[in-house]
Formats: C-alpha cells, structure tokens, sequence
C-alpha cells in the first residue's frame, strides 16, 4: 500500500514522502496514530500543491534575504562601549547590541542569532561581522567600536 506520510516516522521517511508499506502496517500502525494517509488521487495532488507553495516561498525568502544583503552591503554600524586605557572595552560588544545598533541607525531588523562572532568585540576598532540570512545568503556587516 502507497502511504503519504504526514509526519517524520522513523526507518521509513519524513513528512511528505510517498512510501510503499505492506497493508497491515499502514491499517494497523500508521493510518490509526495518524502518521500518513492512503495515497489516493485526491491526496496526491494535495502533496503536490503543499510542495509547489514550500517551494515558491522558499524562492521569496531566498529572494529577499538577497535584497538585504544587497541593502547592507557597505553600510558601518557605529556601536559605543566604555573603554578604558589603550582602546581595551570594559565588557564586549555582542550580537544583541549589534542588531540593536542596526535597526536605530537604518531601520533593519536584523535577528541577533543571525549574527555570527567567532569571539567577542572586545576592542575598539572596525570588524567584520558575518550575518546569515538565509542558508544560502550571507551578508558582511562593517561594526564599528568607538568610545563612549
């Protein structure tokens, strides 16, 4: 029996892919606990409209995290942190302050887990700062760290 499964099952595939199972196991384990459904005409063609509009948004996405990159390209992030003798900070400058410093100074929201530090900002000076928009699209920020 083809079986369209609803969710992950474990040894047999993920959510949306077409199985063959012997009928047993689909009467009595996967269609009662609601894991797959028959794959008839009707249900068919319902997975494939699902992977036609995951697929149409996953193009959107990847397109406007490309506009992004596009916008911030270029663009310096002025960040001011304390800082004592010879530029050394009191405390570092994190992803949260990062994206906080984006969006009042250009008006970008930008999550701080997209944000990517190898290590603090823990001097002043200008860095470059990956930003992972999308899996496939990454954005260089310029941050720079000046005196309060």
């Amino acid at each position: 029996m083809k079986i369209i499964l609803q969710q992950d099952v474990k040894a047999l595939g993920k959510k949306g892919d077409l199985v063959e199972v012997s009928d047993g196991y689909a009467r009595n384990f996967i269609l009662p606990k609601k894991l797959g459904v028959e794959a008839n005409n009707a249900n068919l063609n319902d997975l494939k409209l699902k992977k036609a509009n995951e697929e149409k948004v996953a193009a959107e996405n990847l397109a406007k995290a490309q506009e992004l990159k596009k916008e911030l390209e270029g663009k310096v992030i002025n960040v001011a942190i304390k800082s004592g003798e010879g530029g050394k900070t009191f405390g570092a400058v994190t992803g949260k302050e990062i994206a906080q410093a984006a969006k009042e100074q250009y008006g970008f929201e930008v999550d701080k887990k997209k944000i990517v530090l190898k290590e603090s900002i823990k001097n002043l000076g200008t860095y470059e700062v990956p930003l992972k928009l999308h899996p496939k699209v990454t954005a260089t920020l310029r941050v720079q760290v000046d005196e309060k």
